[in-house]
């Protein structure tokens, strides 16, 4: 379980702060009390960190992952203690347009980050996010684990799979004795507030705002939805752990729902589109670019040697995406739905870890 107490007043580095999960993480180690800098590239006009104002809450230092010095002075200036690595580029689709710029930011991004952070004297933890998409995709029914090898389709999962491969050297050649180094591959994450192009909870939640139809581009692809907080808890876990000099969990990790919250595109369409009150979606006709049918992740270690465990079924994260969107549709604060929704998980949170106590 995340130890409130051992963030409040403790350095923190975010990179990709002014994405979706990057403002999700922010908001809640503020919440805990902690000193949190951010470095990212601006937001985009329409994003949780605009609308939650995450800018108040945080150091916030706008800069370019690929640009070395400027990276440099930010992680020197922030004397962090610990860091999340989560500037990316994050869309498939995306990639297959620009496959350049996201090798450059995924990959070479990753290497400027783990490098300055060698120079940190202050730095006791790194946590880099990659992607349940870094594994060599088989299109197969099995989840895949940790110790199933690296690989990639298209430009984005592949540069995942290499971002892992520069935080496994790295980890070996210059972190195997502090401050230690993980990276945490999570499922699908989904939740309010993200505006994300091509990405499918957005593309609905957009549609349904202004009365349309929600096209569907792969209904039949079956991935693992969670609640963008279960990642981040699991994610806020490790950081806490490597602190403590645990140099077990200085690897990788990772972080996905229930078996049976793996599920199709056209089952979440469908809840979705039903919670809200929408006249359903339909299908996105001509060419695609290539995604895999398949992906699930097998979470048993997290389970046995953290005691992480999901906590939201798919049908509370629905509940809880449609409720936010309501609100602020409804002239509420972004950030109060935040801290409302924070402060409902962690609740169940602590049932949970009572429960997973109680059958040790």
């Amino acid at each position: 379980m995340v130890n409130a107490s051992f963030w409040r007043d403790r350095r923190v580095l975010i990179t990709g702060h002014t994405g979706f999960k990057g403002s999700w993480l922010s908001v809640w180690l503020s919440q805990m009390g902690a000193r949190v800098t951010g470095f990212s590239l601006p937001a985009d006009e329409t994003s949780l960190f605009r609308q939650a104002r995450i800018a108040d809450i945080v150091e916030h230092i706008e800069g370019d992952i690929r640009d070395m010095h400027a990276l440099e002075s930010a992680v020197q200036a922030s004397r962090a203690e610990v860091v999340f690595h989560l500037a990316a580029q994050p869309l498939v689709r995306k990639s297959y347009e620009e496959p350049v710029e996201t090798y450059a930011t995924n990959v070479q991004g990753t290497v400027h980050l783990l490098d300055c952070c060698r120079r940190l004297p202050s730095l006791r933890s790194i946590v880099c996010v990659t992607s349940d998409k870094c594994y060599e995709n088989r299109d197969w029914v099995w989840p895949y684990r940790e110790s199933d090898p690296m690989g990639g389709y298209d430009p984005y999962s592949s540069s995942k799979g290499a971002a892992e491969l520069v935080v496994s050297a790295y980890r070996r050649s210059y972190f195997n004795s502090g401050p230690y180094l993980a990276s945490v591959r999570a499922g699908n994450v989904i939740g309010g507030g993200d505006w994300a192009e091509s990405r499918l909870i957005p593309d609905i939640v957009r549609a349904m705002i202004a009365g349309e139809k929600p096209l569907i581009r792969y209904p039949t692809a079956v991935r693992p939805w969670q609640h963008v907080l279960e990642a981040l808890g699991g994610y806020i876990m490790i950081a806490e752990r490597l602190f403590a000099g645990d140099q077990d969990v200085a690897c990788g990790w990772n972080f996905g729902p229930r078996d049976e919250d793996a599920k199709p595109v056209d089952w979440i369409a469908n809840r979705l589109t039903a919670s809200w009150g929408a006249p359903g979606w339909q299908g996105e006709d001509g060419p695609k670019p290539h995604e895999a049918r398949y992906l699930k992740l097998d979470c048993t270690k997290a389970r046995s040697e953290l005691g992480w465990n999901p906590v939201l079924s798919l049908d509370a994260a629905l509940t809880l995406i449609v409720e936010w969107h309501k609100f602020v549709e409804s002239g509420g604060d972004p950030l109060e739905i935040c801290s409302k929704q924070l402060d409902l998980y962690r609740g169940q949170l602590a049932e949970k870890l009572l429960e997973f106590q109680s059958h040790a």
